[in-house]
């Protein structure tokens, strides 16, 4: 059985590509390129339904940029 899940994808500070699955905490992984981060993702994703078996992924709403002060 297949089930798709959202993925939130950033560049961090040193140009990796960061992937976070939001429904499932703590499942996120790192790559060089965007064809390896997926990948990556996929493979995160499978290991972590392997140990918590009962998790539905949630419904994407949106994303939303917030402007807040840092200093």
């Amino acid at each position: 059985m297949k089930t798709k899940f959202n993925v939130l994808v950033e560049r961090d500070e040193d140009g990796y590509y960061v992937a976070t699955v939001p429904s499932l905490p703590g499942c996120h992984t790192q790559a060089k390129s965007l064809d390896d981060l997926i990948e990556r993702a996929k493979e995160a994703i499978e290991l972590y339904l392997e140990v918590e078996k009962d998790i539905a992924p949630g419904e994407f709403v949106g994303v939303q940029v917030v402007e807040a002060e840092t200093g």
